[in-house]
């Protein structure tokens, strides 16, 4: 496997991460990425000059998996947005490999911090369908993981769980930010 940048020009690449983009977030995400078209426009932002765009690849060039970031705070931080591999490849390291790469790439670029909403609208968690206001932090004390939620992935490279917007997808539907350090105090 090699980790290399996504660029406009590879066609055959972004086909690839359209068929397995929508395939991953079908049923866990809002309508925004259920379609090739949303999912197409989705990749092509992620040219843009404050983005980092990088994918997975084996030696017959087959795209495994997909990451990107966005540069906020000036750069201190980085929102990890999106990455999604290959239905056939998880748990099979990729996404642990492109988290670390993308790690790299911020630090290189002067990012001490990146963090990330893991949206919960399919009821993945302990924190869907209930109201968390007023004693919201006591609800992410108890978090459950209860059908296979990303934060528990992210967990495992790192991340803690810095918050969460209850409603942000609709009444009861939270997302939870995370987050990670990647660069000590200069």
């Amino acid at each position: 496997m090699q980790i290399i940048d996504l660029t406009g020009d590879n066609q055959s690449a972004i086909a690839q991460i359209v068929d397995f983009f929508v395939a991953g977030f079908q049923g866990r995400s809002s309508e925004h990425f259920a379609n090739r078209d949303s999912a197409l426009e989705e990749i092509q932002a992620s040219f843009a000059s404050d983005r980092i765009s990088r994918i997975a690849v084996d030696e017959d060039g087959t795209v495994l998996g997909w990451i990107g970031a966005i540069r906020s705070y000036e750069g201190h931080a980085w929102e990890l947005h999106p990455l999604v591999v290959r239905g056939d490849r998880q748990r099979q390291g990729v996404g642990k490999a492109l988290v670390a790469d993308l790690e790299e790439q911020v630090r290189q670029r002067g990012g001490g911090t990146i963090y990330i909403g893991t949206d919960d609208e399919a009821g993945e968690t302990s924190l869907f369908g209930i109201d968390l206001y007023p004693n919201v932090w006591e609800h992410i004390a108890q978090i459950k993981n209860l059908r296979h939620h990303p934060y528990e992935f992210y967990r495992k490279q790192g991340h803690t769980i810095v918050g969460v917007i209850p409603d942000a997808n609709g009444f009861s539907k939270p997302d939870i930010l995370m987050a990670k350090r990647i660069k000590e105090k200069d």
